[in-house]
């Protein structure tokens, strides 16, 4: 099931608990923009190339709208919807002050230079930077895209509109970017893990890990929950993947993997087949990598109590289906992996204020954002007696329902 139509059904799902009347959930599902701009630039060769950038954005009834731009070859304009709706709940859930927006460039990267990329990202600002703004419109990076990505788009537009660091976030430090910024998203993923073993009485230290992504985001998630006692027993990545039952060194496979890009050929546990790390047996899975990769083929071979969504939209709604007759507890990604976008928030905040807060605080209130988001998403689950996944859907769309309303904006 592609990733539209399952946000589709888990919106209409929530909306129905609700009781939202018709109107209102047809015009919160609508975007209220799609920008399709062609960029084209001198390839270092001297030759034209011409590549589609997009926009999609949401919803701003909360706040200006907020998601990352993705560079890649294969950019899905169902996907992106999704993923810019998705980043409507997402925001409502934290309980951050925005709406939801996703975009990106039908490119690859891999094959552009330096200077390539840096021309596309100039003339793609160009083109959309009377859409963005501070007030409007937060990019961010997401596939293919980065700090320094970040620090372009924030040059061209800056030529337009004067300085403005806050116009985009996930920029390098020393641009206005936030420290915690990089580790944040996997910090928040220990910080929801730890929030949801609480109310089964159990902590991190001594439960069994198995991560399947080694990114940004499971790297992070899997030091933060070494060092917190966590035992992680298998990891992968597109190049491999390895078990060690004992567990993981995981500072060693770090090291291993800055160094030979990827987890393949590392000593510390024995190669097993990527395929089947899902259903390695373990306490708490977290899929940290694509989406669907949890489907009805795997669903009853898995073998976690917990699962912790870190990726975007990595269970199939067949699957969930599966699990939870297997009593399997997931921790759904609109609350698990907003902590990269609730930092990113504070960074915005400290470019606005034109102050910078150490890392111990940024860390801190990510935590408390991340205990109080729990804590609303298990009240929806009380009052609609429903799983986590429509906990935090009813919470987060019922936030923006609210808004808009109160804004006087329902049909």
């Amino acid at each position: 099931m592609n990733a539209l139509v399952a946000t589709n059904r888990n919106f209409k799902l929530a909306a129905r608990l609700l009781g939202l009347d018709s109107k209102l959930e047809k015009s919160l599902l609508i975007p209220f923009r799609e920008i399709k701009v062609e960029c084209t630039i001198p390839k270092d060769d001297g030759s034209l190339a011409s590549f589609v950038g997009f926009r999609v954005q949401h919803d701003n009834a909360r706040g200006p709208m907020k998601g990352g731009i993705r560079y890649h070859p294969e950019v899905d304009p169902d996907e992106v919807n999704a993923l810019a709706q998705l980043m409507t709940w997402k925001t409502a859930v934290a309980n951050i002050p925005y709406g939801g927006a996703k975009g990106g460039i039908g490119c690859n990267p891999g094959e552009l230079s330096l200077s390539e990329l840096e021309r596309l990202t100039r003339v793609f600002t160009q083109k959309i930077h009377d859409l963005i703004g501070i007030h409007t419109d937060v990019p961010a990076p997401d596939m293919g895209t980065g700090p320094q990505t970040m620090a372009w788009i924030l040059d061209e537009y800056s030529k337009f509109h004067g300085y403005s660091p806050a116009v985009v976030t996930g920029k390098p430090i020393d641009l206005g970017g936030s420290l915690g910024r990089d580790a944040a998203t996997g910090r928040g993923v220990l910080f929801a893990t730890e929030a949801l073993l609480n109310e089964y009485g159990k902590s991190i230290s001594g439960q069994r890990f198995v991560i399947q992504g080694f990114g940004n985001v499971g790297s992070w998630a899997a030091q933060l929950i070494h060092e917190s006692g966590g035992k992680i027993v298998a990891v992968s990545d597109i190049t491999g993947a390895l078990k060690n039952s004992e567990g993981i060194d995981i500072p060693s496979l770090v090291k291993h993997v800055k160094d030979n890009r990827g987890v393949k050929g590392f000593h510390g546990g024995d190669p097993i087949e990527p395929c089947s790390i899902l259903v390695e047996d373990c306490d708490i899975l977290i899929p940290a990598a694509l989406g669907g990769v949890i489907n009805k083929e795997n669903a009853n071979d898995i073998k976690a109590k917990f699962i912790i969504e870190a990726a975007n939209h990595p269970t199939d709604p067949e699957a969930d289906e599966i699990l939870s007759k297997k009593g399997v507890v997931i921790l759904p990604d609109i609350y698990a992996n907003s902590g990269g976008v609730t930092v990113s928030y504070f960074e915005w905040v400290q470019n606005i204020q034109g102050f910078l807060w150490d890392e111990e605080k940024v860390n801190n209130e990510l935590k408390t954002y991340m205990t109080k988001g729990f804590k609303g998403v298990k009240e929806m689950c009380k009052t609609h007696d429903c799983d986590l996944r429509m906990g935090a859907f009813t919470l987060g769309v019922n936030r923006v329902a609210r808004a808009t309303v109160l804004r006087g904006w329902e049909a």
